[in-house]
C-alpha cells in the first residue's frame, strides 16, 4: 500500500492543528457557527440527528493494520455519547410505537459504500483530539464532505486483480494529492466524486460517479483512460456519458481540470437539487463536451499543460506501491475436517478471490451479520481485523464498495488457518455477493436527512434469510437499501432496491427492480424501476420474499435473479410484490412514526 512521505505526514498533522484552532474559536464564540460550518464539513464533521458524525477518509479503500487499530481506538474511546444525550436519543426512539427501535448502539465504526469509515457519536468538543489521533497514522477527514473533490474510490482488488491492464492505485494517489485542498475547486456547485478502475470487470461503479476513469490500452498498446462524466444517483439517477474514448494517461489531470472548471463555471448554484454535474451534462449534452474540449485545448496550448504527469513522477508514486515481501508460513497447512468441509468450501467459493500472483488470494471478511447493521464494526472487531491483517495479509486490509473488509495478500496455504480465525470472530460468513451481503445506509436511526430507517429493514431481511442452503440456491443478488433519496445505500443500482420515503409524516418504502452497478453479472450500469406504490415497514420483508419466490418459479437452468428478471420482465414480479400487501394493516404498523429532528439540510449530504 502507499507509503506516506514526510510531506504527507506534515500536511495531515498541520491540517489537524488548523482544525483544532478553528474548533477552539468556535467553542469560545469568536468563530460563528455559520463560518465554522464549511470548515468542519471539509474536515469530515457533520451534525446529524442526535450527535456529530465523523467521516474518515480512506483513499481508494486501503488501510494498514496500524490505521485499523487507531480506528478501533476512535470507536472505543471517542464514539461514546454523553449519557444525557443518549438518554434523550433513546427516549425519542422509544416513541416509534409498535416498531420501536432497539437500543441505540455506539462504540463502532461504519464502512461506507464510498470506502470511508464513519462514526456517529463523537462529541464535537472531542473532535480535535480525534483528529490528532487519526493524524498519528496519516488518517484524516479532509474533503469527505463539502462541495469539493471527495475521496478517490477504486476497485478493492486494485493492483492485484487478474483482469486489470495496470495498477490504478498510483493514479488514484496522484489524483488524491492533486485534489486535496485544490484552491479553485474548494467551493464547487456541489460535491464531486471520482472513481478509478483498470479492470475489465467494473467493480468500482464507474458510471455512477461524477467522473469515472477506466484505465485501458489503445489498439497500439498505449496506456490511457476512457473518461466518463455526469453519473450519479440521488433524486435523479443518471448514468455517466463517455466524454473521451481515449485520453493519454499523462494528461488525466489536465483533462480533469477542464471537466471540473467547466462544471464550476456553469453548474447551477440556485437549486441544490440540480447542482450536481450530472444535471449539467444531461441538459447540455454535446455542448458540455465541446466546452470541456475547448477548455482542455486552452490548458494544453496556452497554459502549457501544467499538470502533465511525467514518467518520472508516475515512477516515483508507483514505487510507493511495491508488493510486500511475504514470509512463507512456518506452520503446517491445517487440515479441514469432514464436518467442516461444506462450510469451508462455500467460503472458498464466496469469500476468496483470485490474485495476479498465483500463490496468493484475496479474502473478504463479511461484516454482514445478525445483530449488526451492514458495515458496522465494533472497536474489538476492528482490532481483531488488524490482527488478521498482520498475521495473514502483510498488515493491509481494504474497505470494499459493499461495506466489507478485504485482505489482499493471503498465501494460499494459509486459507484454512485464516478461515478458522475469521470464523471464531464471526467474520467468515460465506455470503459475499449473496442476498444477505446487502448494502445499507445508516438511515433515520442516525441521519438527519433520512425519510425512513434502513437498519431495521436490513435486519428483518437478514434474519429471514439465514439458511445457507437457501442463500446458495437463490444465488447472487444485490439488495441495496437507502433511507432517503440521497441514495447513500445505492438503492438505484440494486437488483432489488429499497428506498425510504416520507408520506404524510410517516415512513414508507418504495421497491425497485433491475438496477446494476455495471458488473459483468448485472450488465451495464442502469437504475432500477419502481414496482408500484410504496409499502409499509412491516410489509417489506414479505415483499422481498414474494419477489424471490417468483424468481424461483420462473428461473430456467439455475439462471441468476437479474437474468430471470431481464428475460421475463417486471410484470410478474410487480404483481407478486403488490399481492404481498398485508390487508387492513394496523395503523401503528403502516410505517414508523416520524419523530422530531429530521432537518433537511442537503448540503450536509
Amino acid at each position: 500500500m502507499y507509503q506516506y512521505t514526510d510531506f504527507d505526514r506534515h500536511f495531515v498533522k498541520n491540517r489537524a492543528a488548523q482544525y483544532r484552532d478553528q474548533l477552539q474559536r468556535n467553542l469560545a464564540g469568536t468563530l460563528g457557527d455559520a463560518e465554522f460550518r464549511p470548515l468542519r464539513l471539509q474536515n469530515g464533521w457533520y451534525i446529524q440527528r442526535y450527535a456529530p458524525m465523523l467521516r474518515v477518509s480512506v483513499p481508494y479503500g486501503e488501510l494498514s493494520s496500524a490505521q485499523l487499530r487507531v480506528l478501533a481506538r476512535i470507536a472505543q474511546e471517542f464514539d461514546q455519547p454523553d449519557p444525557e444525550l443518549l438518554q434523550k436519543a433513546q427516549a425519542t426512539q422509544d416513541q416509534l410505537g409498535a416498531n420501536k427501535a432497539p437500543p441505540l448502539k455506539f462504540g463502532y465504526g461504519h464502512f461506507t459504500t464510498r470506502v470511508n469509515v464513519q462514526y456517529n457519536w463523537i462529541p464535537l468538543t472531542r473532535s480535535a483530539d480525534a483528529m490528532d489521533l487519526l493524524a498519528s497514522v496519516n488518517l484524516h477527514g479532509i474533503q469527505t464532505s463539502g462541495n469539493c473533490i471527495r475521496n478517490i474510490a477504486s476497485d478493492a482488488l486494485a493492483g492485484i486483480a487478474v483482469d486489470e491492464v495496470a495498477d490504478p492505485r498510483p493514479f488514484c494517489e496522484i489524483l488524491r494529492q492533486w485534489g486535496a485542498l485544490h484552491p479553485e475547486f474548494a467551493f464547487l456547485p456541489r460535491k464531486f466524486k471520482i472513481s478509478v478502475s483498470a479492470a475489465t470487470e467494473d467493480r468500482a461503479a464507474l458510471h455512477w460517479y461524477d467522473v469515472g476513469l477506466q484505465l485501458l490500452r489503445s489498439p497500439a498498446g498505449e496506456l490511457g483512460f476512457r473518461v466518463s462524466a455526469g453519473g450519479g444517483m440521488g433524486r435523479t439517477p443518471i448514468i455517466a456519458t463517455v466524454v473521451r474514448e481515449f485520453l493519454p494517461w499523462s494528461q488525466v489531470l489536465n483533462y480533469l481540470e477542464a471537466i471540473i472548471r467547466v462544471y464550476n463555471r456553469y453548474g447551477r448554484r440556485d437549486n441544490v437539487w440540480k447542482a450536481r454535474i450530472k444535471i449539467l451534462v444531461k441538459t447540455e449534452g454535446q455542448r458540455y463536451i465541446d466546452q470541456v474540449e475547448d477548455e482542455y485545448r486552452q490548458i494544453v496550448e496556452i497554459d502549457g499543460a501544467p499538470h502533465t504527469i511525467t514518467q518520472a513522477e508516475l515512477d516515483r508514486i508507483s514505487a510507493c506501491f511495491v508488493a510486500p515481501t511475504l514470509v512463507p508460513a512456518s506452520a503446517p497447512v491445517q487440515a479441514i475436517g469432514a464436518d467442516e468441509q461444506q462450510e469451508y468450501s462455500r467460503w472458498l467459493v464466496r469469500n476468496v478471490s483470485a490474485h495476479k500472483n498465483p500463490a496468493l488470494r484475496a479474502v473478504t471478511l463479511s461484516f454482514k451479520r445478525l445483530g449488526y447493521a451492514p458495515g458496522d464494526a465494533t472497536g474489538d472487531q476492528l482490532r481483531a481485523a488488524a490482527d488478521l491483517a498482520d498475521q495473514f495479509s502483510a498488515g493491509e486490509a481494504r474497505v470494499t464498495h459493499d461495506q466489507n473488509l478485504l485482505l489482499p495478500w493471503v498465501q494460499a496455504g494459509q486459507l484454512p488457518a485464516l478461515w478458522r480465525a475469521a470464523r471464531a470472530l464471526g467474520l467468515a460468513k460465506a455470503n459475499i455477493g449473496l442476498l444477505t451481503d446487502l448494502i445499507s445506509c445508516p438511515g433515520g436511526d442516525f441521519c438527519s436527512l433520512a425519510n425512513a430507517r434502513s437498519i431495521p429493514i436490513a435486519a428483518a431481511i437478514t434474519e429471514r434469510y439465514q439458511d445457507m442452503d437457501e442463500l446458495f440456491d437463490l444465488g447472487e443478488i444485490d439488495l441495496h437499501i437507502s433511507g432517503c433519496i440521497n441514495s447513500c445505500g445505492h438503492h438505484h443500482s440494486g437488483h432489488i432496491g429499497i428506498l425510504g420515503v416520507d408520506k404524510d409524516g410517516r415512513e414508507w418504502y418504495q421497491v425497485s427492480l433491475g438496477g446494476s452497478d455495471g458488473t459483468h453479472l448485472s450488465g451495464p450500469a442502469t437504475p432500477g424501476k419502481v414496482v408500484g406504490p410504496s409499502f409499509g415497514a412491516a410489509e417489506v420483508p414479505g415483499v422481498v420474499e414474494a419477489l424471490l419466490n417468483t424468481y424461483r418459479l420462473l428461473r430456467v437452468d439455475q439462471e441468476n435473479f437479474i437474468d430471470t428478471l431481464k428475460r421475463v420482465g417486471h410484470e410478474p414480479f410487480k404483481a407478486a410484490a403488490n399481492a404481498a400487501r398485508i390487508p387492513n394493516l394496523p395503523q401503528d404498523l403502516e410505517g414508523l412514526h416520524k419523530t422530531p429532528g429530521y432537518a433537511r439540510d442537503v448540503q450536509e449530504a
